[in-house]
């Protein structure tokens, strides 16, 4: 395969922008005849597939707290341009030491780093800004300048003068613009298969990219992707594995899919909100996504609950990860206060009615079920967990290795945990207190 070549857009900090600027830069690339694909840093199932629309690619999440070194270098690989969004700021990760940073990407895969700066209220600040930025750390080398949310020519030319004596190249200053701002909810932004609108804004993400960043200087500072040896992946957790996939169950990394499928097993999809029933499959996997927010026809279902709990009577393996594994419980109240009846496999009740923050990476290590072992993986939810009785599935860390209470929940075949699973447990990651 021939050996592509990257770059990575970065910021000082979120919301500066670095998304959309991300997808009209995709979009314009690929406009323009460039084979052009995307990557996200970190634990995110929504901004990869805006990626996805905008390139016409897949887009891989790039994790460095979670994945081996190997493994991120065999997912970034392949031919052509690729542009990977970071996440936060350039330099934020886990606690303590901001491991999985974006800058962590650059160090691992020795890629230069383009930095998207927010300069709607800032004028000479800039520079001392980006100085400090580009001098942090001799192995992430910040190789150019992108400026957004721009008030006017004026602005542009006092923010210009001001990192001329840095000597970097500014790309290019995208003004403000109300047309491409995007609506969000409480996990980020409202998923792409949502947006009725998506490929106009993609265009008008595109013609900005277009008018105001010199393309070609961008491309120019792209360098060659490591070389990715075959990376071992494990095996699958099942032969024949039916995923549940739509609205309401959209968050399932493609990389542990493909892994699936690359190791002979067959994924099978189906859709629970159009009340498919259920496949015939070794293993049922529930996603995690808004179920929440279609909690009611869910409840209605012909098909997905009753096939549910026919597949776990059978002795089928089913395993729910936080949305999903909301539906193996008993009910899930949602933010009007409305109970809705789930699967009824897992003495779990979960509300929404008082919303209560969780975040964090997690090292995992499960005791049951077809993810036995030990995970790095992530929780961001905002459930208030009413009632969960039963035999804990997994014990859990966060990511400066203090031990947190046991997660999730087993019953016979079925587990689930609001824990996403990103990878098996790379080195250097504190593990669980509790011994597999």
């Amino acid at each position: 395969m021939t050996r592509g070549r990257g770059l990575i857009l970065a910021a000082p900090a979120s919301g500066s922008g670095k998304t959309t600027v991300t997808l009209g830069l995709l979009r314009a690339m690929r406009d323009r005849g460039v084979p052009v694909r995307g990557a996200k840093s970190g634990p995110d199932y929504i901004d990869p597939r805006f990626h996805e629309a905008a390139s016409g690619r897949p887009c891989p999440n790039l994790d460095a707290w979670a994945m081996a070194p190997a493994q991120l270098r065999a997912l970034a690989s392949g031919p052509g341009l690729l542009l990977i969004e970071g996440a936060m700021g350039l330099f934020d990760g886990a606690p303590p030491d901001g491991r999985g940073a974006t800058a962590d990407l650059a160090r691992h895969l020795r890629l230069p780093v383009v930095l998207i700066v927010n300069a709607a209220s800032m004028a000479q600040s800039v520079a001392p800004l980006v100085a400090g930025f580009a001098a942090q750390d001799r192995q992430v080398a910040v190789a150019g300048v992108i400026l957004n949310r721009v008030g006017s020519a004026r602005h542009e030319a006092m923010l210009r003068r001001a990192l001329a004596p840095l000597g970097l190249p500014v790309l290019g200053a995208v003004p403000r613009s109300a047309e491409i701002a995007q609506p969000s909810r409480h996990l980020g932004l409202v998923q792409a298969a949502e947006r009725a609108d998506l490929d106009g804004f993609l265009g008008c993400a595109a013609a900005l990219a277009c008018a105001h960043i010199d393309l070609d200087a961008l491309q120019g500072l792209a360098r060659p992707l490591p070389a990715a040896p075959p990376c071992p992946a494990p095996p699958p957790p099942a032969q024949v594995i039916a995923v549940a996939r739509d609205r309401a169950f959209a968050f399932a990394y493609p990389h542990m899919l493909e892994a699936w499928r690359a190791a002979g097993a067959e994924v099978r999809p189906f859709s629970p909100l159009a009340d498919d029933p259920v496949p015939a499959a070794d293993l049922v996997f529930l996603p995690g996504g808004y179920p929440e927010l279609h909690a009611g026809a869910l409840a209605a279902s012909r098909d997905f609950l009753p096939g549910l709990r026919a597949a776990a009577a059978r002795g089928t393996a089913i395993h729910g990860e936080c949305g999903g594994y909301m539906v193996l419980g008993d009910g899930l109240t949602d933010a009007d206060g409305t109970r809705h009846p789930m699967a009824g496999l897992l003495r779990l009740e979960t509300s929404f009615a008082a919303r209560r923050l969780h975040l964090g990476y997690r090292s995992l290590a499960l005791r049951h079920g077809p993810f036995r072992g030990a995970w790095a993986g992530h929780e961001f939810h905002y459930t208030t967990t009413l009632r969960a009785t039963g035999e804990p599935l997994c014990d859990a860390a966060d990511a400066e290795g203090e031990p947190l209470p046991p997660m999730g929940l087993c019953a016979g075949p079925v587990t689930g945990s609001f824990a996403h699973l990103i990878a098996p447990l790379p080195p250097g990651v504190p593990k669980p207190a509790l011994p597999v």
